[in-house]
């Protein structure tokens, strides 16, 4: 296991060396199971910024120009080196991130089998030809890559915003320029260094690590094509506008508050099992957690029970221990925002079924940032509980009459990421998938998280724009369509209408640089 006294040193990467920033400040880089400084973590401004982006856009023509199946070769060496390396980099999620290390063993693993999508690249960035537009003449739709792009990450999952962005805009011929989150900037420290000893090209990856300082500087330099973002729907937002302004492509995911409709021939012991997976794991750190639960009279008191029951049992601890269940959250500033919501919740009406505010904890983690499982009952869709996202171990629990109840509560809230429903009832089921106003919506699972085949990403302001991430919608995105329209025109038409235009024997000749 990695060991959590040693001092983390954090660097940028630019064009292909570790660059340290030697007058920007840094912050310090807690772990969140015991509140322990662990390292620091570098601020960049627009000069570091700008430095990666220029080395980016100075890298591109070469690796635009990079056979496919060499670029397709560094993308099958990342995972590659990913599944050799599996472990250390789950460690490093859950020393900094302070995801349990099963799950961070999960995430891991979730991003080698999107770069197992990734792989179909040169499958999925075929053009198209339609030909006999007319005489001698067809049409050609080429895929082809823009140039620089930039990305942002949030703290809840390094791994996985990593294998959203990079393998596919890597892999379609662009260049990239990355910031992790200042909370968790560990597994791309070590993955970076992954790469790095793959030998691939200098300038195609960069990272640079700050605030918004670092982001800002993308919006006027005319190097970057496009910028994307997991985070808050208002910092999508903010970012919307500033590219907007200069004409650059944005993929940006927002915040969530992710709804579950339980009906009366729910499977109980399922139910309650992926509840507990997706409403606590990750501490509810994730953007498809439940957070509402919406449960017909029928069922509800049953399930209300067993809920409680089952969420007192859970085991609370360090991140790096296998045999507990849920970790601490981010940070104290975390941890305090969602005390608040709590306390919000009780001043709001609702009952306060059970408290996670000062959880039970081993001596080593009493200074960590621990927030337990919480559940709130007679929630009503009004309160800010209800509205608002929360960010962790929080549920809410509302009783509504019928499916339609359920379905008009999801229709009405200003979010729309993901949305769950557990019946055995295929007319239950049917209407849920139609109407459910969610961009992913799961039946009879907890977390409706995609496979990576397929787009993942929300709807309404979970959304900002309308590209989603990986399947075929994340290589689009990083490609743009070049139509060309071309007349084969034969030698003896050629040489019939034009004999001094026509080469000698029929050469094609090129212009060489002198």
């Amino acid at each position: 296991m990695m060991s959590q006294t040693e001092q983390i040193r954090i660097r940028d990467y630019i064009n292909g060396e570790w660059v340290e920033q030697n007058s920007s400040g840094s912050v310090p880089l807690n772990n969140p199971s015991t509140g322990a400084v662990i390292g620091e973590v570098p601020m960049g401004t627009a000069r570091e910024s700008r430095a990666a982006v220029a080395a980016a856009a100075d890298a591109f023509p070469a690796w635009r120009d990079t056979p496919l199946p060499k670029r397709m070769g560094y993308i099958f060496a990342m995972h590659r080196g990913m599944i050799d390396a599996k472990e250390a980099l789950a460690q490093a999620i859950a020393l900094d991130q302070a995801k349990n290390i099963a799950e961070a063993r999960g995430e891991v693993q979730r991003v080698i089998e999107i770069l197992e999508m990734a792989c179909t690249i040169p499958a999925l960035i075929q053009g198209e030809t339609v030909p006999g537009i007319a005489n001698n003449i067809s049409g050609r739709i080429i895929k082809a890559p823009l140039g620089v792009f930039c990305g942002v990450a949030p703290f809840n999952f390094p791994a996985l915003v990593f294998g959203w962005f990079i393998p596919f805009a890597i892999g379609t011929g662009n260049t990239f320029v990355y910031k992790p989150s200042t909370e968790s900037p560990l597994f791309m420290q070590k993955m970076m260094q992954l790469i790095h000893d793959l030998g691939l090209p200098k300038g195609v990856l960069n990272v640079v690590h700050g605030d918004r300082e670092v982001v800002e500087a993308w919006y006027e330099d005319e190097d970057v094509a496009g910028v994307c973002l997991v985070g808050s729907s208002p910092t999508a937002k903010a970012i919307a506008e500033g590219c907007g302004r200069n004409g650059k492509k944005t993929m940006l995911l927002g915040g969530a508050k992710n709804f579950m409709m339980v009906m009366e021939d729910a499977p109980m012991d399922q139910l309650i099992e992926n509840v507990l997976i997706s409403g606590y794991g990750s501490a509810g750190q994730r953007c498809l957690a439940v957070s509402n639960i919406a449960c017909v009279p029928e069922i509800h008191d049953e399930f209300v029970e067993r809920l409680l029951q089952a969420s007192k049992n859970l085991s609370i601890g360090d991140a790096m221990n296998p045999d507990l269940f849920m970790g601490p959250v981010i940070s104290r500033n975390a941890k305090e925002r969602i005390e608040n919501y709590i306390q919000l919740g009780i001043e709001g009406g609702a009952t306060l079924t059970l408290d996670g505010r000062n959880p039970e904890l081993a001596a080593e983690n009493r200074d960590g940032y621990f927030v337990g499982p919480t559940v709130f009952t007679d929630v009503t869709p009004g309160m800010r509980i209800a509205q608002e996202e929360i960010f962790g171990p929080v549920l809410s629990v509302m009783k509504v009459g019928c499916i339609d109840g359920g379905l008009r509560m999801i229709r009405n809230h200003k979010m729309g990421n993901g949305a769950c429903i557990f019946t055995q009832n295929a007319y239950y089921i049917e209407k849920f998938i139609n109407e459910a106003d969610v961009g992913m919506v799961g039946v009879n699972v907890g977390v409706c998280a995609p496979h990576p085949y397929m787009p993942f990403g929300g709807i309404k302001d979970s959304l900002v724009g309308n590209n989603k991430v990986q399947g075929k919608e994340g290589i689009d995105f990083f490609t743009q369509n070049k139509v060309a329209t071309v007349r084969v025109i034969s030698p003896q038409d050629a040489a019939g209408k034009d004999q001094a235009a026509a080469p000698a024997g029929g050469e094609v000749r090129s212009c060489v640089a002198s």
